[in-house]
């Protein structure tokens, strides 16, 4: 095969290798073809890369994948959940020739990203967070996610040794599956250090509401919520109001320890690249699409910030007792006998739901202990 030129116009470089790619494919030689050319990977973001949360931990991931060998990376972000992000998907496929599409906000997938998908049936699409099932959605589309309520139980350990006031802040957007779950994990982490913690919750409604967000951080420092967590896109709002409140913060997503310094007592992050690296490896070997992928602590899905010197020794010590035991496949979260906060079994007593188990994924309940109404 002829050599490219080192930096090839993009049109003549797809050209190129589009015709190179069919003659292969004609003379019954496919997978070369795969072999001879990089694989374009596209990523979409709903907001902005350095947002300090949800995008930022996608995007620090996509630094890494960048480096892989054999790897092109194309990039949009501040892609609203409408018809502009199929337009988008629509043209990474078109113009840069992408194979491998990863839509990262939780509404891209029904309608944008399916849509998209029925009419490229050879481009492997990756959602995250969104819920694939087996003869109802496509093939060639899929979704991974991480079990982040594991860094989330941890973060209420913690937010639990740490509250003089017995009350936690839990700001989140919408009241979604994974969101409930996060705020649900969160709480019981917390009340496993004292049954008698509340979490209060506030939903702004969407994803990225900075005003809202702050408002509400506002408004429960002034209730008396001494320790804040969250589930929107970017925390960086709730955790540098909080900390001018003089309260402590538990993060999420990404690391937002630099913005406060002395409130943030821990967090939980997200590690993108393994979900990445599986994805992107079955593309490129020509191995059948991961549809649902996940995986928590002990699979490197998901991690724990650093301690804040603020953390006790004994906090860190509990904290980090729980955290062995998920790693050994020995700590369950959900498990009965569990209520919800009206006082209904939601979990009878002996019935335990490990991670993997799909119910979790489907959660429509606040716990007992959380303030708020789904």
């Amino acid at each position: 095969m002829r050599s490219l030129p080192r930096h090839p116009n993009r049109r003549d470089w797809l050209r190129t290798v589009g015709l190179t790619g069919a003659g292969l494919a004609a003379s019954g030689v496919p997978g070369l073809a795969l072999a001879q050319k990089p694989l374009t990977v596209g990523f979409v973001y709903v907001g902005p890369k350095d947002d300090f949360g949800y995008n930022q931990a996608h995007a620090e991931a996509v630094a890494v994948v960048k480096k892989m060998a054999g790897i092109k990376v194309v990039e949009e972000e501040n892609v609203p959940e409408t018809n502009a992000v199929q337009k988008t998907l629509q043209g990474m496929i078109s113009q840069d020739g992408a194979t491998l599409l990863f839509p990262t906000s939780f509404g891209y997938f029904d309608p944008h990203m399916l849509a998209v998908a029925a009419k490229n049936p050879d481009v492997r699409f990756a959602h995250c967070g969104g819920l694939w099932s087996e003869g109802k959605h496509p093939k060639n589309t899929g979704s991974f996610f991480g079990y982040i309520d594991e860094a989330q139980y941890l973060n209420g350990v913690i937010a639990g040794h740490m509250s003089k006031s017995k009350k936690l802040g839990f700001i989140a957007a919408k009241p979604i599956p994974q969101v409930l779950r996060n705020i649900n994990a969160f709480t019981m982490g917390a009340r496993s250090v004292d049954p008698t913690i509340t979490t209060q919750v506030i939903f702004t409604g969407d994803w990225s509401m900075p005003v809202k967000e702050a408002e509400a951080t506002n408004s429960l420092a002034d209730q008396g919520v001494d320790v804040f967590t969250m589930h929107v896109d970017g925390p960086k709002v709730i955790v540098e109001t909080a900390a001018k409140r003089g309260k402590f913060v538990c993060g999420y997503h990404a690391s937002q320890a630099k913005l406060a310094p002395n409130a943030y007592l821990t967090g939980a992050e997200w590690n993108w690249v393994t979900a990445y690296t599986q994805i992107i490896d079955a593309a490129k070997t020509g191995k059948p699409h991961p549809n649902f992928v996940r995986g928590g602590l002990k699979d490197g899905f998901v991690k724990t910030s650093p301690y804040g010197a603020m953390v006790p020794e004994g906090a860190r010590k509990a904290a980090d007792g729980v955290k062995a035991a998920m790693v050994a496949g020995k700590f369950d979260i959900f498990k009965g006998e569990l209520k919800d906060n009206t006082g209904k079994v939601v979990i009878p007593k002996g019935k335990v739901y490990k991670q993997t188990d799909v119910e979790l994924e489907s959660m429509n309940y606040l716990v007992d202990g959380v303030i708020g109404k789904v």
